[in-house]
């Protein structure tokens, strides 16, 4: 099974604020905590995609970069954000529109998609204690499959996310805990 982490900050160079080599250097050293090799990271700089809240994306070209990277990398799974994104940003929900777009416009049947839920703020930001209620909240689901995944490894999750020095503030030590 080869696995797609769809996220803003492997998708753009994330040049918010003139940072995107600060940010570009942040993520591979989260990588290298999560050991993943920088072979199998892919950071684009495109015009098109610049990241901001002022910044909307096209979903058909980013729908045609998915295709790209899924024939080449024999992609498939995919995860991705779902139509809100973390904390309502609009790039996230441009990247989930756009995975969107190439599976439906795609007769490749092999690729399981799954996107992240969106949570209330206080869930967000309550820690370890949003386990039980993700747990509770998966059972009663019923616009399809939910699956409740439990960070094994909060401490290297926390130590992935502290080398995003140009983006940490002190919620998201909360956040890295969470399941």
């Amino acid at each position: 099974m080869c696995c797609w982490l769809l996220l803003t900050q492997m998708m753009n160079l994330c040049n918010a604020d003139g940072m995107g080599n600060i940010r570009k250097d942040e993520l591979h050293r989260a990588c290298a905590v999560l050991k993943i090799p920088l072979e199998q990271v892919k950071v684009l700089d495109l015009v098109d995609f610049q990241d901001g809240f002022d910044k909307l994306w096209n979903h058909k070209s980013l729908a045609k970069i998915v295709e790209e990277e899924v024939v080449n990398c024999s992609i498939d799974l995919i995860i991705t954000f779902d139509n809100y994104g973390v904390s309502g940003h609009c790039n996230h929900r441009d990247v989930h529109h756009g995975i969107w777009s190439y599976l439906n416009g795609t007769s490749e049947r092999n690729i399981e998609a799954w996107e992240l839920m969106t949570t209330n703020i206080l869930r967000k930001y309550s820690g370890p204690l949003d386990i039980w209620l993700s747990i509770l909240s998966a059972t009663q689901y019923r616009r399809g499959q939910v699956h409740c995944l439990l960070n094994e490894h909060p401490k290297k999750s926390f130590l992935a996310m502290s080398q995003h020095h140009s983006q940490w503030v002190w919620c998201d030590f909360l956040y890295s805990f969470n399941p």
